[in-house]
């Protein structure tokens, strides 16, 4: 398991079709040590700090892995940065990522928080409308990191599996429950009380549990 790119970029006013749209999911690759802060890596930012950003979610992790999927189902290239993400990885897929794992990276000590939740802007910037719905579709997500010590990184640098998370809960397994077993009410509990899980996805669980029980 490794970093294969590390991409950065901070907001900025893209020409969508003709119409202003301010997003930091344009990330370019760099080279060299990256620092790796608690809210994000240096260099880089979000617009929308709601969805993206912040301590649950400083790091954005994509399989390299997926890509040649993309190429085929869309007949165009998709390279390293192109679903926004700040890690791109090899040998570390939603199968094998696990909701609270935490690995080394460098001189960095990350987590896994939660999956990756598409949004409009990623199929705005690739100018492909179904894009979210097949991330959807294929589970291929990629994942969030929080950051637990901060420290240095660079390309390159092996991911180090430090200790598995509780349950040995995959990210393909939350997705799952999350957008097709909805009323999983044994499974969303188990992921709502989970300690490694993010502030808003455990929201999320919790208001549909909520749902389940009214009467």
């Amino acid at each position: 398991m490794w970093i294969v790119s590390i991409n950065v970029g901070t907001p900025k006013t893209l020409d969508i079709n003709g119409q202003p749209l301010v997003s930091g999911i344009d990330k370019t690759p760099v080279a060299g040590l990256v620092a790796v802060g608690k809210r994000h890596l240096a260099g880089d930012g979000q617009a929308d700090l709601v969805h993206h950003g912040g301590e649950d979610k400083a790091i954005c992790a994509y399989p390299s892995e997926h890509f040649a999927y993309w190429e085929r189902h869309y007949g165009r290239p998709f390279a390293a940065g192109a679903f926004g993400e700040n890690w791109t990885l090899a040998g570390l897929t939603e199968d094998e990522a696990c909701l609270g794992d935490i690995y080394a990276a460098g001189t960095a000590l990350v987590q896994v928080s939660q999956p990756r939740q598409p949004c409009s802007k990623l199929a705005l910037f690739h100018q492909l409308p179904g894009l979210p719905k097949a991330v959807i579709q294929t589970g291929k997500s990629g994942f969030y990191l929080r950051v637990l010590n901060e420290g240095v990184v660079e390309p390159g640098a092996t991911l180090l599996l430090v200790e598995r998370g509780q349950g040995a809960l995959s990210i393909a397994y939350i997705n799952r429950i999350y957008y097709h077993e909805r009323d999983n009410v044994t499974a969303m509990e188990q992921l709502a009380y989970h300690p490694a899980l993010s502030a808003s996805w455990r929201e999320a669980f919790l208001h549909r549990l909520a749902a389940q029980t009214e009467p």
